[in-house]
């Protein structure tokens, strides 16, 4: 079992940064690929990025690529969303995940945990 914890949500203005944390409890943190998913409202969740165990290898979607970045600490038990240049598009509610089931990054289904989200809300 592993528990996730998001932090680092707030309100930004476009063109801003915000970091997101997700602290991971439990055991074998390490070995898990964690991804970063948004909901905005009246939309479905969607994948927007995704990084390996040994954290060497990140995916990220199109509509984000270029502006954030996921790395992540297996020392502290810690992944992390940095957005860079924020827009008014971004805004929603951000859910780490782990427990990757091996198949696509892409779709919610393929994880096992998650977090209870963090809102991030992006003005222009």
């Amino acid at each position: 079992q592993v528990q996730l914890v998001e932090s680092g949500g707030g309100l930004a203005q476009a063109g801003d940064s915000l970091r997101l944390s997700c602290a991971a409890s439990g055991r074998a943190f390490s070995s898990y690929t964690m991804a970063w998913f948004r909901q905005a409202p009246g939309k479905e969740r969607e994948f927007v990025g995704a990084i390996n165990w040994r954290g060497d290898r990140t995916y990220l979607a199109d509509s984000v690529k270029g502006r954030f970045t996921i790395f992540r600490d297996n020392a502290k038990n810690m992944a992390y969303l940095q957005m860079n240049s924020l827009k008014p598009e971004d805004t929603a509610v951000y859910y780490c995940a782990a427990g990757w089931r091996g198949n696509s990054y892409y779709y919610v289904t393929e994880y096992d945990y998650w977090g209870q989200g963090t809102q991030v809300t992006v003005s222009s």
